[in-house]
């Protein structure tokens, strides 16, 4: 049985992200009692791209460097910390890990199984609107993030005059 305390800041950790953010507490307090903590120490790998996305993760306590792959070597793409998600995906697709997460420093995640999340999910739907708004957001985000990159790898031939 889970002390009270620790619990609560499950809760709490739940309630940080952005995901999560709209659920009434009596709902976070049971996919806090559904979910698990787990610790992975400094440089352990979370999972790896192509892996099962078989679970989420809250930062509880620590960091992580979400890394891609480019031609072997792993280049750092994002950094997450305290209240973030990781693998959110997981919870609404299924499929494949679409990056690699490692520890950047000694580190205390929740985990949370799919089954637990759509079940809340399946309770209000007005939970179900929030998250596609936070979702939307996070693309739009990402797509200029993109957009920026490509910018920068490919100069307009018009620009620089050559063609």
């Amino acid at each position: 049985m889970r002390p009270e305390m620790a619990l609560s800041d499950e809760v709490n950790a739940l309630r940080q992200a952005p995901l999560f953010s709209c659920i009434e507490i009596g709902r976070l307090k049971k996919l806090a009692f559904a979910s698990h903590r787990v610790h992975f120490d400094k440089g352990e790998v979370l999972f790896r791209k192509g892996d099962d996305a078989d679970t989420a993760y809250i930062i509880i306590a620590g960091r992580v460097d979400v890394l891609s792959d480019d031609d072997g070597r792993a280049i750092k793409v994002a950094e997450l910390g305290v209240g973030d998600i990781i693998g959110e995906i997981a919870l609404l697709c299924g499929g494949s890990r679409t990056a690699t997460v490692r520890a950047a420093e000694n580190l205390d995640v929740l985990s949370i199984e799919p089954k637990y999340f759509l079940k809340i999910l399946s309770e209000d739907s007005s939970i179900c609107v929030h998250m596609m708004r936070v979702l939307a957001e996070r693309l739009a985000w990402t797509t200029e993030q993109l957009i920026a990159a490509r910018a920068l790898a490919s100069p307009d031939p018009e620009r620089t005059g050559k063609a």
